[in-house]
């Protein structure tokens, strides 16, 4: 086996050693989080096997408090808005995240945050000083995230050939891949792949939904192309998201429902997952007062960090109280409310390296928000989970967990001590969960090359053949009448009725002459 897999990887990597030198790539983050950190490891992945990679990010606001960063060794490109529009653009982001804690996370709030990401969009690209100075780098390929649109714009200002990376699950945008409504569930319908009639039907009507929607968050970016592109060499966004090279997946099969792919998608899920070390002492310290019973990891991402929601966190308190583990949760002691007191099982941590706590051997359960980077570490260690979504993908990544049987959801709304103790005591306790945990990890750990060298061996292999023509359907290039054969059915449909009127004329004449021949021979 060791002896496959490493004929697998030199020949995988073998078109990075025939370069004839290093590529220079550009990798684009306009937003924080966990969308930077995904960008930041592909960044790091690429410079360490040998390219030179340069980051374009926005160091405004990082939707991050308080966590290690680690030394960079590739360069950093970072940009602000002026301070008045930084103001603007915080306020909306803090305006949508606390709506969607608070079970308004409407739609058209979201289309405000992408107003604002536009107007963002069109600052930076109307920045010559950086323009320029990308430009005469002269790069050899640019790496772009998929939330917004503006990375897109950017690469295609620059003029050069883009590799995207969905840091979601399938399904958040359509980038042209087959998608049987049958068994592929669409964005936000909360299906799985097994449907009955009636969820078929739903899928079908949401198709719609989802098509309104994507054009008006496309919508958003119209007054960027028209200030920064000239009139009839405006891209058109839906296109430009089939120009990509390649698509890089933040998923796994282990984790998403099979279907479709095309030959230039690729899966990179797991990317996050580093070789783990020894937690910090005084975490293994708290970690060992619980012996055998072991400890509970909570983490909820950025969003519950920065908003206070004082509800809700005296009920998860209380539901933690009620475990025999200990429990770490992420969440800054400087918000904590006075008037709540700690449970004495629970210790809060501003930061914490979840990928060496998720690997703990005495480790028994993981309450996630759902965050895709969460889940595919989670999975990568075999460790099942609780899912609190709470916006954005979230929901339908806990519909996956939840169908795959490694972890339970319990939505916002209906969050209490009790509901959420029963939760996870019936995650910790009923060992099918942590079975398919593990079965799941053995599927995602089991592919012959690891995330990093399936993603740097298909950036070689594109830096090597200038591109993947030879990986796109020709689909992409038709016109969408041809596309799904309208033309061809059109002609089909006139055939047959001309055929039929013919044949009926046809039948009419002789059924005339047969009548005359007949008055014929009577008289």
């Amino acid at each position: 086996m060791a002896g496959r897999r490493a004929l697998l990887l030199v020949g995988f990597l073998l078109p990075g050693v025939l370069l004839s030198e290093a590529a220079k790539i550009l990798t684009v983050s306009t937003v924080g989080g966990s969308h930077y950190l995904l960008m930041d490891r592909v960044s790091h992945i690429l410079q360490d096997h040998g390219h030179n990679v340069t980051m374009l990010h926005h160091g405004g606001y990082s939707l991050m408090s308080d966590f290690e960063e680690e030394k960079k060794s590739y360069h950093v490109i970072s940009w602000l808005l002026p301070e008045g529009d930084n103001k603007e653009f915080k306020k909306s982001i803090n305006f949508l995240m606390g709506e969607t804690l608070r079970g308004r996370g409407l739609f058209e709030n979201y289309l405000k945050f992408l107003e604002q990401l536009g107007f963002q969009c069109s600052h930076l690209l109307g920045r010559r000083d950086i323009m320029d100075s990308l430009k005469n780098e002269d790069f050899d390929m640019v790496i772009v995230e998929f939330l917004d649109y503006c990375p897109f714009l950017i690469a295609e200002q620059l003029g050069k050939p883009f590799v995207s990376i969905l840091s979601s699950s399938f399904g958040t945008v359509d980038f042209g891949l087959p998608s049987p409504l049958s068994y592929v569930p669409v964005y936000r319908s909360l299906l799985t792949d097994h449907m009955g009639f009636w969820g078929r039907m739903k899928n079908l009507l949401m198709v719609f939904d989802f098509s309104i929607k994507e054009w008006q968050t496309q919508s958003m970016f119209d007054n960027t192309i028209k200030d920064h592109f000239p009139e009839g060499s405006r891209p058109v966004l839906s296109h430009l998201l089939q120009k990509a090279e390649l698509w890089f997946v933040n998923s796994d099969f282990a984790f998403d429902f099979a279907r479709p792919l095309l030959p230039n998608t690729v899966y990179v899920g797991g990317l996050m997952s580093k070789p783990t070390k020894p937690v910090p002492q005084d975490l293994e310290n708290f970690i060992t007062k619980f012996g055998d019973s072991g400890f509970v990891l909570v983490s909820l991402g950025s969003m519950v960090s920065i908003h206070q929601i004082e509800e809700v966190l005296r009920e998860m308190n209380s539901a933690f109280a009620r475990l025999l583990q200990g429990v770490i949760w992420k969440y800054k002691s400087s918000l904590w409310p006075k008037d709540v007191k700690l449970a004495g099982n629970v210790k809060l941590v501003e930061w914490l390296p979840q990928n060496d706590l998720l690997a703990h051997p005495s480790i028994h359960l993981f309450v996630t928000h759902g965050g895709q980077n969460s889940i595919m570490e989670a999975i990568h260690h075999g460790v099942p989970m609780v899912g609190i979504p709470l916006f954005g993908d979230q929901p339908m990544n806990m519909v996956r967990v939840e169908a795959k049987e490694f972890g339970v959801s319990i939505q916002l709304k209906d969050l209490t001590a009790e509901t959420l103790a029963l939760k996870m005591k019936q995650v910790i306790e009923d060992k099918r969960y942590k079975s398919a945990a593990v079965d799941a990890s053995i599927i995602m750990c089991s592919h012959p090359l690891t995330p990093a060298e399936r993603l740097v061996g298909w950036i070689n292999h594109i830096l090597q053949t200038r591109g993947a023509a030879h990986l796109k359907p020709y689909s992409f290039q038709q016109p969408w009448h041809e596309r799904y054969l309208l033309d061809v059915l059109s002609f089909l449909l006139a055939f047959t009725l001309v055929t039929v009127w013919l044949c009926g004329k046809l039948l009419g004449m002789v059924a005339k002459w047969v009548c005359g021949s007949r008055k014929l021979k009577k008289t």
